[in-house]
């Protein structure tokens, strides 16, 4: 399969996508267990040795880390429905001698497939991947590493980290053991395992190049091709503090496996730097400590339970320390107060330098915003600063987004209309008055697209949504109504352009 050679800077791993006719679909149920059970490594090393008798960890030995990963990770394939484009609409020939009926073949939904990987993180189902690699899929089919095919269901994504939790309906699954990714050393070898470009179980062996990486690819626009990075929709800043390392990682290992040589989970493999869409020399992970608290919050409240500090920051080196005046050009320099900040409220001052949290240094924003990321509004940390080249403690209890102290649940209805990622308004009396002829008394106007779901499906400013799963809708009130609850569950839209009204449009997606 051929693969798009222009420059592409930083990319995620990206997908491989393909051309096919989608006939029907049924996902699996919504209901889920509310926790989930996680290997984690021991806190005191245990001795285990590989298969060829060497010490498990040993430099140069991936044996062991490939037996023990391999199995737990999993080739995820997407399925999305796209309408046709306006550029196939039927020419006026065809419609002078059949008139405005005539299909001709050019309106059914067509779809199209993609790829990435995933690593089963309990043995009751729970697959843990990127979001890049689910987003906007209707379907999506889980191959285990025994062959075995399952449908799987979408339990959580949170675009802000690109983390993204899937399950299977199936039990005594192989399970990845989580390590302790802050525990990951610069210059210790690790394994990336696995699907790129289709091809199953793939093992890559590297070491790790740096750790604290925050590249600014979370929140740029997303393709489905993979060579653009993802979509932040979510209410939550990105968050960003990758491990890089130098194991070759290329299309199809998105939400693959990054482990230690004691087969350990340290990270979710995600990006690439690339002048090609493929592997030329580094990719970046999601560190393990971020997987594991994103994808334990997916599943206990259905979105991430993040605490906030509530400060406007800026990096720090020696010219920036002599430009604010402050005593250190190492550390998080503290500029400004969002409202109701919960790091003013514990004592922070502005032209503060944060160096620690928790005892951890802290060097830049990355290593910041990961450190507070892992923790949940109310949570208490000890925040050290340098003020006047003086160190100081605070106790601050972190807030949520909102500035309150409260767990935040999901806005269901909220969260659908944020899906489709558009603007909609009511039809004025004279749109309505010209689509009179073709049978239309009504319907939702897409007045601007920000991305989401409906972007992804070629809808374009101006579109007019008429029925939803088959009901006419004739307002955005009922429009909100028919999609009220639909979380999860697919969703049939048929429609029109006002400057083409005789091409009617059909596509659908899961919610």
């Amino acid at each position: 399969m051929s693969m798009k050679t222009n420059w592409k800077g930083l990319v995620l791993v990206g997908l491989i996508s393909s051309a096919s006719t989608l006939a029907g679909f049924k996902l699996l149920g919504t209901d889920s267990e509310k926790d989930v059970i996680f290997k984690e490594a021991p806190t005191e090393s245990i001795a285990r040795f590989t298969s060829t008798g060497a010490p498990v960890g040993a430099p140069g030995d991936f044996v062991y880390a490939a037996e023990a990963t391999t199995p737990t990770v999993v080739h995820i394939k997407s399925t999305m429905t796209r309408r046709a484009s306006r550029g196939q609409q039927i020419p006026d020939i065809f419609r002078d001698f059949f008139g405005d009926e005539f299909d001709g073949g050019s309106r059914g939904p067509q779809s199209s497939e993609a790829s990435g990987s995933g690593v089963i993180i309990s043995s009751d189902g729970y697959i843990v991947t990127n979001n890049h690699v689910v987003e906007g899929a209707q379907e999506l089919e889980v191959t285990l590493h025994n062959k075995g095919k399952y449908r799987a269901k979408v339990i959580g994504t949170d675009p802000s980290t690109d983390i993204a939790v899937i399950r299977v309906e199936a039990k005594n699954l192989p399970a990845v053991v989580l390590g302790n990714s802050d525990a990951v050393k610069v210059g210790e070898w690790v394994v990336a395992v696995g699907n790129p470009f289709n091809l199953e179980s793939t093992v890559t062996a590297g070491i790790v190049s740096a750790k604290g990486r925050g590249l600014g690819i979370i929140g740029q626009s997303s393709r489905r091709n993979g060579v653009t990075p993802t979509s932040a929709a979510s209410g939550d800043s990105p968050l960003e503090s990758f491990i890089q390392t130098d194991a070759v990682v290329n299309p199809g290992n998105s939400g693959g496996a990054l482990v230690n040589l004691k087969g350990e989970l340290i990270g979710i493999n995600t990006a690439i730097a690339s002048p090609t869409g493929s592997f030329a020399g580094y990719a970046f992970a999601v560190p393990a400590s971020i997987v594991k608290k994103v994808s334990s919050d997916l599943i206990k409240f259905g979105n991430v339970q993040r605490g906030y500090l509530g400060i406007s920051l800026d990096n720090l080196d020696s010219k920036k320390a002599e430009e604010y005046g402050v005593k250190v050009n190492d550390g998080v320099y503290v500029r400004d107060f969002t409202e109701n900040s919960a790091a003013q409220a514990g004592g922070v001052n502005k032209g503060d330098v944060i160096v620690k949290v928790d005892g951890m240094d802290i060097h830049s924003i990355p290593e910041l915003q990961q450190s507070i990321g892992l923790h949940k509004p109310g949570d208490k940390v000890n925040l050290t600063v340098n003020r006047d080249g003086k160190e100081k403690d605070l106790n601050i209890t972190l807030r949520n987004r909102t500035g309150g102290s409260d767990i935040i649940k999901r806005d269901e209805s909220a969260a659908v209309m944020s899906t489709l990622g558009a603007e909609f308004g009511n039809l004025s009396d004279q749109e309505k008055q010209r689509l009179t002829r073709y049978k239309v008394d009504g319907g939702v106007k897409v007045l601007s697209i920000s991305g989401g779901k409906l972007a992804r499906s070629g809808v374009e400013e101006g579109f007019i949504i008429t029925k939803v799963n088959g009901k006419a809708v004739k307002s955005v009130k009922e429009f909100q109504s028919a999609i009220a609850g639909k979380e999860e569950s697919m969703v049939q839209f048929e429609g029109l352009y006002p400057d083409a009204p005789y091409d009617v449009y059909s596509f659908g997606f899961r919610l």
